[in-house]
């Protein structure tokens, strides 16, 4: 049975949250914070930790700027499905319709950390292992859940030289930033919508 573009799209979101949070959860369960595996040498690496901002780990201020944040995400992807239903009613080019789909794959992933995971997951620590559904209860309120983050690729991990002007003997990391499968896919979505279906776009303004 062939799929309509509608289905297709629907079903390479779910699919996609599913493996996003099949692994954070595993990732939650079975890593403690700072936890590492090596996975090819030392270049990649499941690191495990969580933050209260947005993507790569940035900051978005404290307690207010975290539950503002998510109240944004929950807003932002109201509009992204209401744009992507119209792409797909209109029959967007599939390229576009894939890319704005990664997008809200991301937006989404995101979100349900911040919702969700500081109510069913206790606390992760240096030491300790989250429990899924604790007894005594979440580690915090609704919306104020930290994100996982677990996908690191430090490719190059050296000293620099003495000879290195202000930073001689200094450690360098290249790529330092630990992210999730949510992140990932936010940014091939806008990546390849940027590198490639910008002319969509701008038919679409002019329009």
């Amino acid at each position: 049975m062939k799929l309509s573009g509608g289905k297709k799209i629907t079903l390479l979101v779910l699919s996609l949250l599913i493996i996003d949070q099949i692994v954070k959860f595993w990732i939650k369960t079975n890593m403690t914070i700072g936890e590492s595996i090596p996975v090819f040498g030392d270049w990649f690496q499941i690191y495990f930790i969580e933050n209260n901002g947005m993507a790569f780990g940035m900051q978005f201020g404290g307690e207010l700027g975290k539950l503002a944040l998510s109240l944004f995400r929950i807003v932002l992807i109201g509009f992204i499905i209401y744009y992507l239903r119209n792409l797909v009613r209109t029959k967007a080019p599939s390229g576009v319709l894939y890319g704005v789909s990664l997008i809200l794959v991301g937006a989404v992933g995101n979100v349900i950390d911040s919702m969700f995971y500081g109510i069913i997951f206790s606390e992760s620590t240096f030491t300790q292992v989250a429990q899924l559904f604790p007894p005594e209860g979440g580690y915090t309120s609704f919306l104020h859940g930290k994100v996982v983050d677990m996908l690191y690729f430090p490719i190059i991990d050296t000293t620099l030289p003495d000879w290195v002007p202000f930073f001689g003997g200094e450690k360098f990391v290249f790529f330092r930033p630990i992210f999730n499968i949510a992140d990932s896919c936010i940014t091939i979505g806008v990546t390849y919508l940027l590198i490639f279906k910008r002319g969509y776009f701008s038919k679409e303004a002019k329009a």
